[in-house]
């Protein structure tokens, strides 16, 4: 990276999100700093996203096929031209001096690697108490893990277009878990920042089918990266989330307990539940100081029906990883980034 103000290349992969891509775009248009290319990269939307971009006069890259992400995401590094590579997705408006504390903190050492940020306690679009709860919850979490991590958040992500070539891109193969492989790899050579310095709104999932979905799904696949490295961060496999989650679940299957074997045995589900509880209780706190007691008795059964379902996902991944070698081994494999002829471009 140079000594001068390096040109910093925004790439923001997007497929159907019109609605909450004007203001992601907007807000990169607004950033403070002045040096930037701002590549969309259209992974075959079939809503108005390219009409939204092509009125607000961004650069768009259309893929050839819906090759997710991971691969939207290596198709403009691919066509980026900046010296720093900064990905937003398309359901984040970014604060206006993101940009510029992310490059500040990027150039404030070489062994920063990449900087990840963090959202804004409140959704972009207000449509539903899941959102809400969704949105404080992965707030306060990122909150408590600001530092060094181990894993990346590819929501909102600083690198070098050097280093970012260098490590290999992200493995297009891994559509939910892109972001924990691509910063296990990175962390093993360089820091990677978690830091609200950098922030934006995002607009969360507003349906507790589709939350429950991706909740179990990604805890799933990430079983094997966490066998493999037990010391990478992030989300439910941090330190006490991890026994909550489990605790949640064994206090589900103690259930039938006092019905098989008496009342007495009812403090075997209650005092599971009350370990769960337990291990989230800063979490609660602060849910309560912002919310009130109303929101937080809401939160604490949606975050108990949450916890139930990664222990689900955690057990399923396990039966998985001792039965399948080609699950063992998902994420042997180095990604090979898509060539960027492969992409149809437009202005």
């Amino acid at each position: 990276m140079t000594k001068a103000s390096p040109t910093v290349s925004v790439i923001i992969p997007n497929y159907n999100y019109a609605r909450a891509l004007r203001p992601c775009l907007e807000s990169v248009l607004a950033q403070t700093y002045d040096n930037l290319e701002i590549l969309l990269v259209d992974d075959c939307s079939t809503d108005d996203s390219a009409s939204v971009a092509a009125e607000l006069g961004i650069r768009i890259i259309r893929t050839p096929y819906n090759m997710g992400a991971p691969a939207a995401r290596n198709l403009g590094a691919g066509q980026a031209s900046g010296e720093v590579l900064l990905f937003v997705d398309s359901d984040v408006a970014l604060n206006p001096d993101a940009v510029v504390n992310a490059v500040r903190l990027l150039e404030s050492s070489p062994d920063i690697g990449a900087v990840c940020g963090n959202y804004d306690p409140v959704p972009l679009f207000r449509d539903s108490l899941v959102e809400e709860y969704r949105c404080l919850q992965q707030y306060y979490w990122l909150a408590e893990d600001e530092g060094t991590i181990t894993t990346s958040y590819t929501a909102i992500l600083a690198i070098s277009a050097d280093l970012f070539a260098a490590v290999g891109g992200f493995d297009p193969r891994l559509r939910h878990t892109e972001n924990a492989e691509f910063g296990h790899r990175l962390s093993r050579t360089h820091q990677v920042r978690l830091t609200s310095a950098v922030r934006g709104r995002h607009d969360y999932d507003d349906s507790l089918r589709v939350v429950m979905s991706k909740v179990f799904t990604r805890a799933r696949l990430h079983i094997p990266l966490y066998l493999r490295r037990p010391e990478l961060s992030g989300g439910f496999s941090s330190g006490p989330r991890a026994w909550g989650s489990m605790a949640t679940l064994a206090a589900l299957f103690s259930i039938p307990l006092p019905v098989l074997f008496g009342p007495l045995f009812a403090a075997v589900p209650l005092s599971l539940l009350a370990i769960a509880i337990g291990c989230d209780v800063p979490m609660y706190r602060f849910v309560l100081r912002r919310r009130g007691p109303g929101f937080l008795g809401y939160f604490l059964a949606m975050h108990g029906l949450v916890n139930a379902t990664v222990g689900l996902a955690a057990l399923a991944g396990g039966v998985q990883w001792l039965s399948s070698s080609s699950f063992r081994r998902m994420y042997d494999r180095a990604p090979t980034p898509p060539a960027p002829g492969q992409a149809v471009e437009h202005r």
